[in-house]
């Protein structure tokens, strides 16, 4: 009779530490399993995270793909309008980096420049990853280059047909989301005085007032005047008010002994002309 615990037993062979134990060691054998799959698992997660956010970071892109780097190694001209966009910007957001950002950027405006340059500083708020300073910044970027062609048309220019108006205009009236007048004065040899904006109005229509127009040319000692306005639906078409504004600035402008050479209607991508049309 051997005593094992708190009863009594008959037994043949003692057990051994093992055989006593086997259910204990099988238990904590699963445990240190489990344990060591989850240490396993979150090293393996912390490394998958770690390698994400590095590819989210534009430092640890090869130096040749960094925007910056690229527009110092290859030149500006060899950049993606995102690249250039994410220059502007800087940064971007934990999850996108700054391209990723300026990608959703293009994409709001159908990848057209034109159409971002019509964005204002709201609108530009509502895209994800962009804050009041970097719309900001690119509004800025966007208004620099405007005013760069509108410095290259402020030479001396000579206006000899409607495609000279169209152009010369174009810095000012290129992208608005809404109708503006306007009224270039020229001198005895048709060389460009001033411009001048009359009236802005929203996207229906402007008012522009005739006696207003005359009383600038007047000032001006101008010999003749060119009308101008845009619409911004992308239209050409004059409507009957353009029609009937542009006969009443005729027969005054025959009176007053200061012609009007021409009305253009204007839009981004085309323009009419009153005079090649036989309207004036």
């Amino acid at each position: 009779m051997f005593k094992i615990g708190y009863y009594d037993k008959k037994v043949s062979k003692l057990p051994t530490y093992s055989e006593l134990f086997s259910g204990e060691t099988d238990s904590l054998n699963n445990l240190l399993s489990n344990k060591i799959c989850t240490a396993v698992k979150e090293e393996a997660s912390s490394a998958l995270l770690a390698y994400d956010t590095a590819s989210l970071n534009i430092k640890t892109w090869a130096e040749e793909d960094r925007p910056r780097e690229k527009l110092l190694l290859k030149g500006k001209s060899a950049l993606s309008d995102a690249e250039l966009i994410a220059i502007l910007i800087g940064s971007g957001t934990p999850k996108l980096t700054a391209v990723d950002v300026a990608k959703l950027i293009l994409a709001a405006v159908g990848n057209d420049l034109n159409e971002l340059a019509k964005l204002t500083v709201k609108d530009l708020t509502k895209i994800k990853g962009i804050g009041e300073a970097k719309a900001i910044s690119i509004v800025s970027a966007l208004e620099l280059g405007r005013r760069r062609k509108e410095t290259a048309a402020a030479a001396k220019t000579r206006i000899t047909c409607s495609t000279d108006i169209y152009n010369y205009i174009k810095p000012q009236l290129l992208d608005l989301p809404h109708e503006e007048f306007w009224v270039i004065l020229l001198n005895r040899a048709n060389v460009v005085m001033k411009k001048e904006s009359i009236s802005s109005g929203g996207v229906a229509g402007t008012v522009a007032d005739p006696k207003m127009i005359f009383k600038k040319a007047i000032e001006q000692l101008a010999s003749s005047i060119i009308l101008v306005h845009n619409h911004p639906s992308g239209n050409t078409k004059p409507s009957g008010a353009d029609i009937a504004l542009t006969k009443k600035m005729k027969e005054a402008g025959q009176f007053l002994d200061l012609p009007i050479l021409d009305h253009i209607i204007f839009t981004d991508n085309d323009y009419y002309s009153f005079a090649d049309e036989g309207m004036l």
